[in-house]
């Protein structure tokens, strides 16, 4: 599989497999930049899991409210952001994850 659809899967599972897709792709594929990415979407999801989470929490102070609409809007934009620049085979790291690995 060419890596530029490769990357593109693995943005795209964010809406129907976001936690199996990178894993499957980061043990079966030996490509350093496929794993990378793999690694990046699966922390990218888990790190929005975890703020989403401690929002929702937050709501009994209201400031969770706005939390929330903002981690929900990244969850669903940042995954579309990296489906166009894999499609334009440019190079692209998630946000607050990227520099991890």
């Amino acid at each position: 599989m060419d890596n530029k659809w490769a990357k593109v899967i693995i943005h795209a599972s964010a809406f129907f497999a976001p936690v199996l897709v990178p894993i499957l792709f980061w043990l079966l594929s030996s490509d350093e930049e496929i794993k990378r990415v793999s690694i990046q979407a699966l922390l990218f999801q888990g790190v929005m899991w975890i703020l989403i989470f401690i929002s929702s929490l937050l709501v009994i102070f209201i400031i969770g409210i706005p939390l929330l609409i903002v981690f929900g809007i990244m969850t669903i934009v940042v995954p579309l952001i990296g489906i166009v620049k894999a499609l334009g085979d440019q190079s692209w790291d998630y946000p607050i994850v990227g520099r991890w690995v």
